[in-house]
């Protein structure tokens, strides 16, 4: 169910590709709220792409729904489009143009764009027969907050060896957010040249290139955008429910799989965290447990951070975290009964100053790296280790 209202646009803020922040009125209250207090102010995300450009003064449609559950979805009402009263009101009709692929489908904000592998894209030759990677390494990780710390990794160890910094695509699939605009992350990397491209897949949309599914969204990587490694992961806003299976993470080790099957060569970057208050999520969380040692049918790679000391003396890290993560990660290497091949890494200081300049913020469940330093760290080793067999295999 939708929980709406009216707002009157009093400012607006930050922007970045496809999306601007709003201060808003409401014309009423949020559920739950006293009457007597007026109209609440909050803020609001309008996609430009999708919406329009709304300005102060503009009356414009919200969706409130989480904030009047007091979800944490960024803490924005969403704008639907204009209060409109007449045509004119509305945003101008997208120019004419190919593209018959329909994103968010049958929901009121459905979109059409033009797929890169569908039949009016001028790769859909080059796509059609397309069933190799090459070896391209694929980083796969359950969360969107590990790929700054992924592609921070796979720089750091050019910059090591002397060589290029990798071209780097990110592949958006749809467990989170589906406007790849909502991700201000995939906005600073791409301004900054850390990422090459964007591919959204499935549901998702909004990316520098659309595909149908991962594997035409790794093949377009590879082959239309060039892309020395990719990196899959949902958007924001992973969704679970503190269950074994009821979490968006799971589809992590079908990406694993659909690297394999392309003759990618499938990096698993572990969810680990030394802060969470949550025990099911301390050391490797059981989310990366059960999508790559249930869901992933194919071997892959499985760094490991190997902390130095001066690493392993950060808040909340330690000996017995250390220790914690290497048992859990045993078990899904083929000594510990699994498939995979772990990868032990050196994590030392240089890499967590590396870790520091990203552009794109670093924070994952509200905490910054000095917050859970583990939790950037293992994905930056997984970045690390891609980048080594992007050189193996040229």
């Amino acid at each position: 169910m939708m929980t709406w209202r009216i707002g009157t646009v009093l400012s607006t803020g930050k922007s970045w590709r496809g999306a601007r922040e709003l201060d808003v009125a409401l014309d009423r209250p949020l559920p739950g709220r006293p009457e007597g207090d007026g109209p609440a102010t909050v803020r609001a995300l309008a996609y430009t792409d999708l919406v329009g450009d709304p300005r102060p003064g503009d009356a414009v449609l919200l969706n409130v729904t989480a904030l009047a559950r007091g979800l944490g979805t960024g803490g924005y009402a969403l704008v639907v489009g204009p209060a409109a009263r007449t045509g004119a009101d509305l945003p101008p009709d997208p120019a004419p143009g190919p593209g018959h692929l329909v994103k968010a489908r049958y929901t009121p904000l459905q979109t059409m764009v033009l797929g890169v592998d569908e039949q009016e894209s001028p790769h859909h030759d080059l796509l059609r027969d397309a069933d190799s990677l090459d070896a391209l390494p694929v980083v796969v990780a359950d969360l969107h907050s590990a790929l700054p710390a992924v592609v921070a990794g796979a720089r750091h160890a050019a910059a090591l060896a002397g060589r290029p910094a990798p071209r780097v695509a990110y592949v958006m699939t749809d467990g989170g957010a589906l406007p790849a605009a909502f991700s201000r992350t995939v906005a600073t990397l791409r301004d900054a040249g850390w990422l090459e491209v964007c591919v959204t897949v499935g549901q998702a949309f909004g990316g520098d290139l659309e595909a149908v599914t991962v594997h035409t969204g790794l093949l377009a990587a590879r082959h239309v955008a060039g892309a020395d490694l990719a990196v899959v992961a949902q958007g924001p806003g992973n969704l679970g429910t503190g269950t074994r299976w009821g979490y968006s993470g799971v589809a992590a080790g079908d990406a694993v799989n659909a690297a394999a099957t392309l003759g990618g060569q499938p990096v698993a970057s572990l969810r680990v965290s030394g802060a969470d208050a949550r025990d099911r999520h301390v050391g490797v969380s059981h989310h990366s447990l059960t999508a790559y040692g249930r869901v992933a049918l194919a071997a892959a790679d499985v760094p490991v951070p190997a902390p130095a000391a001066d690493v392993e003396a950060l808040p909340g890290w330690g000996a017995p975290l250390t220790s914690r993560i290497a048992e859990q990660a045993r078990t899904l290497g083929t000594e510990g009964g699994g498939r995979h091949h772990l990868v032990d890494v050196v994590a030392d200081a240089a890499l967590v100053a590396t870790l520091r300049t990203s552009p794109a913020a670093l924070r994952t469940m509200g905490r910054d790296l000095d917050a859970d330093p583990a939790s950037f760290v293992a994905a930056a080793v997984a970045g690390v280790h891609a980048a080594r067999l992007v050189w193996s295999r040229a």
